[in-house]
């Protein structure tokens, strides 16, 4: 080949040299006169249609095969009138807790023939009503909601014009009566939390919280008040804020200088826990000889941890499956309705009774 000239990047070219038009994607047509059948036969095998012949579904899978075929995923759409296509809208994928929920819709949804479409807001409450309206434009046949602000009124009036269904992941259903929601039993999980510590003779026990705009932190911080007023010795200490480690750390250092510290700290989410954690090696407390320490949801690699850290623990992935089995109801006709699943709390070294009077002011 003479060095001017060049080997062509791909295609085929026509006779004067220019460009071919790309190679016409194979049809239902195609496959159908290659297996020698007729272009319906084509459609029930590739349908999973039950009532089709073993010879003929191996002649048109092998059509299908050779010729490359590519079913038209937006036509069938157009004619079913479904996309087969959920959006979930999820407020942090960051957090492990989330991505698991994640999977396990994923996991369900596929097992039904769905793709799910994943928009992360980055806690940004303004991103959750984007992202629904986004969702809508693209006719998902329903919706999976783990929204960053429960309350946000431009989220709320965007869902409230949905054709879709949607199901709310833990979030309050009581602003969308037509909503579906798989919920979490936060109030028996801290309740339990809060009577193992306080039999352990803990009389001042803080939850550093997250944000009250969700429905976790606000059961969260109810129930634990609740569970001390029964106590009239024991006094509960809430420090709302951001679920983020950064929150987790400065809520705790707070806490800690403050007079009277509490003996005993709830992390109220698993990403609050790295930043209770930073805060107490700086403070050079052991736990639990000087702090008892819990966290809400499991932490990855959590049983590396020395001592074990109590937890009040929750299933994300059986989390995410009901809220997809709770959208193909919807989808399949069936009336909203909300499931409730357990937040159990598990005790672990991390907790024991707590040091005499004054010893953290001396630390």
């Amino acid at each position: 080949m003479a060095a001017n000239q060049r080997r062509p990047t791909g295609g085929t070219r026509r006779a004067d040299g220019g460009a071919a038009a790309p190679a016409r994607r194979a049809g239902v047509k195609e496959v159908a006169e290659r297996a020698g059948v007729a272009p319906s036969s084509v459609s029930r095998v590739l349908s999973g249609h039950p009532d089709v012949s073993a010879v003929m579904r191996n002649r048109v899978l092998d059509a299908v095969a050779a010729l490359g075929y590519e079913p038209d995923l937006l036509a069938q759409s157009l004619r079913r009138g479904a996309t087969m296509t959920a959006g979930f809208v999820a407020g942090d994928i960051s957090n492990s807790l989330v991505s698991q929920i994640a999977l396990g819709a994923e996991v369900e949804l596929r097992s039904a023939g769905y793709s799910i479409l994943l928009m992360n807001s980055m806690n940004d409450p303004a991103l959750d009503a984007a992202h629904v309206r986004m969702l809508r434009q693209r006719r998902v046949d329903g919706l999976l909601l783990l929204l960053a602000d429960e309350d946000n009124a431009e989220t709320l009036d965007a869902l409230r014009g949905s054709d879709s269904p949607y199901v709310l992941v833990d979030r309050d259903p009581a602003p969308l009566p037509d909503a579906s929601a798989v919920l979490s039993d936060h109030r028996r999980g801290i309740a339990d939390a809060a009577e193992y510590l306080i039999s352990l003779g803990h009389r001042r026990i803080a939850l550093i919280n997250g944000n009250p705009a969700v429905r976790p932190a606000r059961e969260r911080a109810a129930a634990l008040r609740k569970t001390c007023r029964a106590h009239p010795d024991v006094t509960a200490i809430v420090r709302s804020g951001a679920f983020s480690a950064e929150h987790g750390e400065a809520a705790t250092e707070s806490l800690l200088s403050a007079a009277g510290p509490p003996s005993a700290i709830i992390a109220g989410g698993n990403q609050i826990l790295t930043g209770v954690l930073r805060a107490l090696r700086r403070a050079n407390l052991r736990i639990p000889d000087q702090i008892s320490l819990i966290t809400c949801d499991d932490v990855p690699l959590a049983e590396l941890f020395e001592p074990p850290i109590a937890t009040i623990s929750r299933d994300p992935e059986d989390i995410g499956r009901q809220a997809a089995r709770l959208l193909l109801d919807h989808t399949e006709g069936r009336s909203a309705r909300v499931t409730t699943l357990p937040a159990v709390f598990r005790p672990a070294r991390s907790c024991a009774a707590p040091p005499p009077p004054g010893d953290l002011e001396e630390t």
